[in-house]
């Protein structure tokens, strides 16, 4: 039986480096990930400088969190239009057909 390796990438957060298998093709996301991470690791300290170890890690992840909240709830209403947009349109071709 043959299994692949996952390679090891060493990333940098909070300035400790952190190994971490990522699978493969999935290398460059996990760059981005931690690049959006400290980011917003910068972006808190620089709001909030007395910030430091856990409790930046913290308040860092909870603002990602919530960002991501309403990418997705932006999302479902972008879908809820598009939907509705289908189905208006979808009524007006069998209105269409029917009438022929």
């Amino acid at each position: 039986m043959r299994t692949s390796a996952q390679p090891i990438n060493v990333v940098s957060i909070l300035g400790s480096d952190y190994s971490i298998k990522a699978p493969e093709g999935q290398e460059q996301a996990l760059a981005q990930a931690v690049q959006m991470l400290n980011a917003s690791l910068a972006e808190t300290k620089r709001k909030y400088p007395t910030l430091i170890g856990d409790k930046l890690l913290v308040l860092a992840a909870l603002n990602l969190c919530s960002q991501q909240i309403e990418l997705q709830q932006q999302h479902q209403q972008a879908l809820d239009r598009y939907q509705e947009q289908v189905s208006a349109t979808v009524d007006v071709i069998a209105r269409t057909i029917g009438n022929s």
